[in-house]
């Protein structure tokens, strides 16, 4: 696939060829209306008739067609500095295509590259008023005021189109990279750093309103007894297939989370402990049905805490610590069962 660098020069010709070719029709009024030499007429038409097919080829046959390019704006910038002298110093065409040469140089996104530019431009305006002579005659009449309104506009919508491309580009890519942010690659599930924000969330409305909300901690049952018996392949297919269950059993609002190697944790917004106890019974008695393609006789189970939201989680550390205390009594208690309290405690009325 071609890299954005190789792109650069088939991108910029077409629109070198109408930035010239424009350009082009605004200095040839100047030069119409002050009856101009046959030398000013043969610069004009060399810098914005042929140079832009000279410049494709050039960067064509280089060994870095991207360098190349970066030199053919610099020359760019040199051929409009110098149809400003041609020009006697119009005051607006001069001003709209100096600048606009600017633009298009800063819009690239090549470091120094307008630093650069301006240079160049000052440089090929002196010579070009050395060869053609210093000429002063700044007044622009109608004619070529009209002549400028399509280079302006057309530039300006130009250059619109290609920053709304940009940012497009730019909400896309920070989109990803939320999306990598908050989901785990593995499993599809939500992201450690992700989960805990809607837990806390979860939490703090407990506090505030009294909303119900639970908490679950899933853990594979002899996780690595397997990991160590058939590869860490087979250990991610368990995870993946546990995630699976997951899934399927928690609602659109439920935020459910890879916690941490081969534990799981589910925030349950809305929810009391009896209705908790019964999702978690169902994934429980579904990862007991789990089967794997390649390894059909492998029985895989889990333990499951529960936990609802107390007043007395002063934070998340401790609603987490009171799954994973449920989640241990689970696991001590045998295994592949689920345990936790129905509901918390009260808080006594002061």
């Amino acid at each position: 696939m071609p890299t954005p660098r190789r792109q650069m020069p088939r991108r910029i010709y077409p629109l070198r060829i109408l930035g010239m070719g424009l350009g082009g029709m605004v200095v040839a009024t100047v030069l119409w209306e002050r009856q101009a030499s046959p030398l000013a007429w043969t610069a004009l038409l060399l810098a914005t008739l042929v140079w832009p097919h000279v410049a494709y080829l050039l960067t064509r046959r280089a060994a870095d067609p991207y360098a190349a390019e970066v030199r053919n704006l610099l020359i760019d910038s040199a051929l409009v500095a110098a149809l400003v002298p041609l020009m006697h110093f119009n005051l607006l065409p001069s001003v709209m295509l100096l600048t606009l040469t600017m633009v298009d140089k800063i819009t690239t996104g090549i470091r120094g590259l307008w630093v650069r530019a301006l240079w160049v431009m000052l440089a090929a305006g002196v010579a070009s008023t050395a060869v053609m002579g210093l000429h002063w005659a700044p007044e622009t009449s109608m004619r070529v005021m009209v002549a400028c309104l399509p280079v302006m506009s057309l530039h300006t919508l130009s250059v619109s189109a290609v920053s709304y491309q940009l940012i497009r580009q730019s909400a896309r890519q920070n989109q990803m990279l939320d999306e990598l942010r908050r989901v785990d690659a593995l499993t599809g599930l939500f992201g450690r750093g992700h989960w805990q924000e809607q837990a806390e969330a979860a939490l703090r409305r407990h506090h505030t309103t009294d909303e119900p909300a639970c908490m679950l901690m899933l853990d594979i049952d002899h996780f690595k007894e397997i990991n160590d018996a058939y590869g860490h392949t087979v250990g991610d297919e368990v995870i993946r297939a546990l995630a699976h269950v997951v899934r399927g059993n928690v609602r659109a609002g439920d935020c459910a989370g890879r916690y941490g190697g081969d534990e799981f944790a589910i925030v349950l917004p809305g929810m009391h402990a009896r209705d908790a106890l019964a999702i978690a019974q169902r994934i429980r008695e579904q990862t007991e049905g789990v089967r794997l393609r390649s390894l059909p006789e492998l029985r895989i189970t889990s333990s499951i805490g529960v936990a609802p939201a107390d007043h007395r989680h002063s934070s998340l550390r401790a609603w987490i610590d009171a799954a994973d205390a449920a989640l241990y009594v689970a696991k001590n208690g045998g295994r592949n069962q689920v345990a936790g309290c129905m509901e918390p405690a009260l808080v006594p009325a002061v």
